[in-house]
């Protein structure tokens, strides 16, 4: 019997998929550690952010163009700001596609994580409707558990935070699906240089 696509997307999508994701904060133990993000409202508008203006809308784009069959491989691995968040891309990429080409019928060669999990979606046959939401969902959701263990925050915090986005993760979505990769930029430059100085950072957590 066939597997229901959205149980193997949510499987991909999970916590319990092993990308490693956990390890990186996109930038956000900088922004702790130096007292721009301290609340919860804080993390709230960074991650909105980020889902208007930020990386998590370029990803999508991409993930949505790698879906439509483009090759945006070496343009994903170009975009990253900084050292670190090269390497968080393309070790979740990789690690993603190691998994895919274990446990599925077909593979995927490895890449930046948004064009990886695009490749899989693709080969899988997946709408992008139904895989551009949900993945914006679990790069903020893994980014509030970041949040939850930096400020600190409470679980119940990071819920109702999740909750918050949920419309704009449908949002942007919604416009990654079909805008053209000139629309991919960011406006989220402090994050970006905070991504570049966290390496400096006297004690970390995250590798990014």
């Amino acid at each position: 019997m066939p597997t229901d696509p959205a149980l193997t997307l949510h499987s991909w999508l999970s916590p319990a998929f092993p990308t490693g994701a956990f390890s990186w904060s996109h930038g956000l133990e900088t922004l702790i550690a130096e007292g721009t993000i301290t609340n919860a409202d804080g993390l709230e508008q960074w991650l909105a952010g980020l889902l208007r203006y930020g990386s998590a809308r370029s990803d999508a784009i991409l993930l949505a163009r790698t879906m439509e069959g483009e090759d945006v491989a070496d343009l994903a691995a170009a975009l990253a700001p900084s050292r670190e968040r090269y390497t968080e891309t393309m070790e979740q990429g990789a690690a993603f596609a190691r998994t895919i080409n274990a446990t599925q019928p077909f593979t995927i060669s490895e890449a930046a994580y948004p064009v990886a999990v695009g490749r899989a979606a693709m080969a899988a046959g997946m709408a992008p409707a139904m895989v551009l939401p949900l993945y914006l969902q679990a790069v903020i959701a893994n980014l509030i558990h970041a949040g939850i263990r930096l400020i600190p925050l409470g679980q119940t915090d990071g819920q109702r935070i999740l909750t918050a986005l949920q419309p704009l993760c449908s949002d942007i979505a919604a416009e990654a699906e079909t805008a053209p990769l000139d629309e991919i930029g960011t406006a989220m430059v402090l994050t970006d240089i905070a991504s570049a100085r966290h390496e400096a950072l006297y004690s970390r957590i995250f590798r990014s």
